[in-house]
């Protein structure tokens, strides 16, 4: 990952300052773009090293900003302060996920194939790649890793263009279990092309190499490998040829 450059990206919502990062590989021909959401603390230096791993291997990535330029939660408090109300206002998440997808591919940075895009997250960040996708977006693939699945219309189903991907803790005690078939019939309702990946012993944040609260937050490096995986190979899939 050596010539993976991370530069600031700033726009505007609603007279509000956004400054969320693109991690890319310099020189580079056009790529595919993917816009990743993180976990609930927001831009933070493990989110910028995960999007700089993905970078690594062949895509441009904005690591989305969604609370603004000036909200950088250092706790689960002010990470809760700045997360509920985006998921209490669904309209509002779906706003800033698109804002986000816009400044992917109009930033002049770094070239991105707009045919080929995606979008990824992390607990919360993956309730967020899922509701951008229910836009309608241009997506060929949205990823969640052990996020929600829950959402305020599932008729929004409708209007998904590419294929769903969900990486599920199965002891995951953050998500609620009545998510998952509910989740199912969603999809299933609009005829989407969709998997479900659920990992024995995974508990939430099983990405997080500081996740540490036993029974509700673990690392799980084995799980974490599968699951990163499973993401490329779709990835590789969608964005063939």
């Amino acid at each position: 990952m050596s010539n993976v450059t991370v530069q600031s990206v700033v726009y505007q919502i609603d007279g509000q300052s956004y400054e969320s990062r693109l991690v890319f590989s310099e020189g580079a021909k056009a790529a595919p773009g993917l816009v990743m959401a993180p976990n609930w603390m927001g831009i933070s230096e493990d989110a910028e090293q995960i999007a700089k791993e993905v970078a690594g291997k062949g895509y441009v990535v904005l690591l989305a900003d969604l609370y603004g330029q000036n909200v950088r939660p250092t706790n689960s408090d002010e990470a809760a302060a700045a997360m509920m109300p985006m998921k209490n206002d669904r309209a509002l998440l779906k706003k800033r996920m698109t804002a986000a997808l816009d400044q992917l591919t109009a930033q002049t940075f770094a070239a991105v194939d707009k045919a080929k895009l995606a979008a990824f997250g992390f607990c919360f960040g993956g309730c967020c790649a899922l509701e951008l996708a229910r836009t309608g977006a241009p997506l060929k693939a949205a990823v969640s890793f052990h996020g929600t699945l829950d959402t305020t219309n599932p008729a929004d189903a409708n209007n998904i263009t590419g294929k769903v991907l969900v990486l599920h803790g199965a002891s995951d005690p953050l998500v609620p279990k009545e998510q998952l078939p509910a989740f199912e019939a969603e999809m299933n309702a609009a005829n989407v092309d969709w998997q479900l990946l659920s990992y024995g012993g995974a508990f939430h944040s099983f990405t997080d190499r500081h996740a540490n609260n036993p029974g509700v937050q673990m690392y799980n490096p084995t799980v974490s490998k599968r699951a990163f995986t499973a993401m490329h190979n779709l990835l590789d899939e969608v964005f063939e040829g």
